[in-house]
């Protein structure tokens, strides 16, 4: 978080950081965001969380899709998102630089 908070600041952007195990409560922060931007890692609620995907659709926040792992090389049923085709775009595969790649979008978007 610390370096991924100093590069948002090198970009002049402010992040903030929420994670949970629970899908209602990710439900609930989503519909509680006042936001620009969101960068979201579903990771196992991306093969199966209608309800996260419904908020982030009502929400009509614009976000990118992270994964550390490239899901496409990992099990058949991990191949499937419930988020890649309402959201800007999707980054798999790259490891913590996923986080970076979708943050310096996100600045030449506020540009």
């Amino acid at each position: 978080d610390d370096v991924l908070s100093k590069e948002a600041n090198k970009l002049n952007l402010n992040i903030d950081f929420y994670q949970s195990n629970s899908e209602a409560e990710i439900v609930n922060k989503i519909q509680s965001l006042k936001c620009d931007f969101i960068i979201i890692n579903p990771a196992a609620f991306t093969h199966s969380s209608v309800s996260i995907r419904d908020a982030l659709a009502a929400m009509k926040i614009p976000f990118i899709e992270v994964h550390i792992s490239n899901v496409f090389s990992r099990e058949d049923f991990r191949k499937h998102s419930f988020f890649s085709d309402i959201a800007i775009g999707v980054i798999s595969g790259l490891g913590t630089e996923g986080y970076f790649a979708a943050l310096n979008y996100v600045a030449k978007l506020n540009k």
